[in-house]
């Protein structure tokens, strides 16, 4: 059969086929680009995630110091850290300094909570504050410690040019007063779903939503603005969104410029 035959054949059978027909075929067609689409979304999603970088799951994204989305491009951070790459990559460390101040500097690995709350258990009452170098890492841990801060009714605070990026900002917001001295570096951007063994497009997609559930919950719990988390959520894991003081100050991520009376939730 010539294609100018079928062509004339298709045309007489569309031109004397009832409405009804022509409504489910059209439906169908529709389901079918439908299918195609989410077929191709889906499978991109699974590529992009295989590519990601293994790591404890639920973690964001580690890069020390990424391009900043202030503005909607990549840009120089506002500051630069003082504390050097290799210092900041390494799992998390706690040193008692004078004053009742903690020091947590590096990346929050997976069990940094539990040696956060051994940390605090020996240090007793001599901890007042806990001051945050920390370029981020494993939520599951950034959350617990943040509880154990409020529980504990510590202060937090992120020295100038120390760094508190990626899950550190939910440390921070533990604190019962919260101090951003000048010149700190804290940024903010989207978790993901990243271990070892690779979640499907569906489970990655599920567990980016219910850990979103659990970030935001717990900022509410924390009294922070829920503006905060919006603009880590349009923010792309390989780049930060800096706060401005006055984010942070109307987020209600810190408390009062210069603060050290201590203030009640």
């Amino acid at each position: 059969m010539s294609a100018r035959s079928l062509g004339t054949r298709l045309k007489t059978a569309f031109l004397t086929a009832d409405d009804g027909l022509l409504m489910r075929s059209a439906f169908f067609g529709l389901l079918a680009f439908a299918g195609a689409f989410l077929f191709v979304d889906l499978r991109e999603l699974s590529q992009a995630t295989a590519a990601l970088p293994a790591h404890d799951p639920m973690t964001t994204a580690a890069p020390v110091l990424p391009p900043a989305l202030t503005d909607g491009v990549p840009q120089a951070p506002p500051v630069a850290p003082e504390s050097s790459p290799e210092v900041l990559r390494k799992p998390i460390v706690f040193e008692l300094l004078p004053g009742g101040e903690l020091k947590a500097e590096g990346s929050i690995d997976p069990g940094a909570a539990a040696r956060f709350a051994a940390e605090i258990a020996a240090r007793g009452e001599y901890v007042k504050t806990v001051s945050l170098n920390s370029p981020g890492g494993s939520v599951d841990d950034a959350l617990l410690m943040s509880k154990l801060i409020r529980e504990r009714g510590l202060d937090t605070k992120v020295a100038a040019k120390a760094l508190c990026a990626s899950s550190c900002p939910l440390i921070f917001a533990g604190g019962v007063s919260r101090m951003a001295e000048q010149d700190a570096v804290i940024g903010v951007h989207q978790v993901f779903s990243a271990g070892r063994d690779r979640p499907s497009a569906e489970q990655a997609m599920s567990g980016a939503q219910s850990m979103t559930a659990r970030i935001t919950r717990h900022l509410d719990e924390m009294g922070i603005g829920s503006g905060l988390w919006i603009h880590a959520l349009e923010t792309p894991p390989d780049r930060l969104y800096y706060l401005t003081p006055d984010e942070m100050a109307q987020f209600k991520l810190t408390t009062a410029p210069g603060l050290v009376a201590r203030q009640a939730d």
